[in-house]
């Protein structure tokens, strides 16, 4: 029988789903000696999840998937984010079940419509952002199976959503990328800027990268060759080892090779002295 590690996210997020609401279910029982005990008061689900993911790491053994599906579906129909969110996941990718983009739009459609209103800065509200993020684009695209038609407009109030009222870094990422866009939000430097300045504060690289590119050209907005290299070389380590790492590095590289000796003198000293504050290291 397939199993999932401890350390992988379908487990870690099984477990944070429990955690955060003290979900008691028969298909949790039978896998619950996998973990010694449970976190308390996290800040966000994100939390959650990397609190079960540091106990689970150390815990030793798989959890079968029958298993583990059976006791996210309990909690799902308690009605626990993280659950309905996991399994989305799940489905999305196939992880663990077969495929079904239908499920995994549902399950993602289920939290935004429940959870709408939850407060920005509540223990789930990260979740119900993505989840935002997530059915924004689906819309994109398309998802005819499940009688959803292409609606960029619609994907685009749901994506702000996500950016505006909960504050997400990937929203305000995609957002900042929209107004780049004259198909979408029309092309506006100064909005884009806005908007990813606000994800590139909350570490968000990609955001960090184009906000320091357009700094450093001038793209649309005045330019800050300085303040854009320091944003670049702060993406540039946030990146490191990620999928990210190539075109974020291509970039720093890029404006490295243009900046003069000062530029690249300040804006490395203000990336080591600001860089920990947005995500650096």
């Amino acid at each position: 029988m397939r199993t999932f590690r401890a350390g992988a996210l379908v487990s870690v997020a099984f477990w944070a789903a429990l955690a955060i609401a003290g979900v008691a279910t028969p298909a949790a029982a039978q896998v619950s000696g996998v973990l010694p005990s449970l976190p308390a008061a996290p800040e966000t689900a994100a939390d959650a999840a990397l609190a079960m993911a540091n106990q689970l790491d150390g815990a030793g053994g798989g959890i079968s998937s029958a298993d583990l599906v059976a006791a996210l579906e309990d909690a799902a129909l308690a009605g626990q984010p993280m659950a309905l969110f996991q399994l989305g996941l799940m489905y999305e990718s196939g992880e663990g079940v077969d495929k079904d983009p239908v499920k995994a739009f549902g399950y993602f459609s289920q939290i935004a419509d429940e959870h709408a209103d939850t407060a920005p800065k509540g223990v789930e509200a990260d979740i119900v952002a993505q989840s935002f993020l997530k059915i924004g684009e689906y819309y994109r695209h398309g998802l005819p199976e499940a009688g959803i038609q292409k609606n960029e407009a619609y994907s685009n109030k749901l994506i702000m959503h996500a950016a505006s009222y909960f504050g997400d870094a990937d929203a305000q990422y995609k957002v900042g990328e929209l107004y780049l866009d004259d198909a979408e939000l029309g092309d506006n430097p100064l909005q884009s800027a806005r908007w990813l300045n606000l994800a590139a504060r909350k570490g968000h690289a990609g955001a960090q990268a184009k906000l320091g590119s357009m700094l450093f050209n001038g793209e649309g907005i005045d330019a800050d060759p300085i303040e854009g290299l320091m944003w670049l070389t702060v993406a540039s380590r946030r990146a490191a080892g990620t999928v990210d790492d190539g075109w974020i590095h291509d970039l720093l590289t890029n404006a490295m090779s243009i900046a003069t000796p000062e530029q690249r003198k300040q804006a490395v000293e203000l990336a080591d002295s600001l860089g920990t504050r947005f995500g650096g290291l």
